[in-house]
């Protein structure tokens, strides 16, 4: 009897502490994965809209890295990669012409906002936001365009 007891007592505790650690676990980012430019669902302001665009996020040791796969409407490509943490730090972003850093902010589990630099001078804001059923991004964007004017975009994707 006290062997009985003393194994569902032990099986009560193993239970409690794996629940707790599971709720103190962070919950995966629902940005994670890859996701295409929807053309017919995105606004471009100014005329630079991609002929293509993949992003792809995936986690690593150092945080979540970021690769962007465009094709311009010259048919020229690009790609461009971040690692970054979203605690309002800015980090290193190559390939991207008119940015080389970029701050990120979490809102809520679902969006960020950032801020992107270029030689340390603001160069534009984004607010990205992952669908409550993680099938759509939107990214928000406004700033300035490495080649000169304004910029005002609002782009969606689809999760592959």
């Amino acid at each position: 009897m006290q062997t009985t007891f003393r194994n569902l007592l032990v099986g009560a505790i193993l239970a409690l502490g794996a629940s707790v650690a599971l709720a103190a676990a962070p919950a995966a980012d629902p940005v994670i994965g890859s996701w295409t430019l929807n053309l017919a669902k995105s606004k471009f302001s100014a005329d630079h809209a991609p002929k293509s665009q993949t992003r792809t996020y995936t986690n690593s040791a150092k945080g979540i890295v970021l690769t962007v796969k465009s094709v311009a409407a010259d048919g020229k490509e690009n790609t461009s990669t971040m690692t970054f943490e979203a605690d309002g730090k800015p980090y290193a972003m190559t390939g991207n012409p008119g940015i080389d850093t970029v701050a990120v902010t979490r809102v809520n589990s679902h969006t960020v906002t950032s801020v992107q630099t270029k030689g340390g001078a603001p160069a534009g804001t984004s607010v990205r936001h992952v669908s409550k059923d993680g099938k759509t991004l939107t990214l928000t964007q406004k700033g300035t365009l490495a080649a000169g004017g304004n910029y005002e975009d609002v782009s969606v994707y689809d999760r592959q």
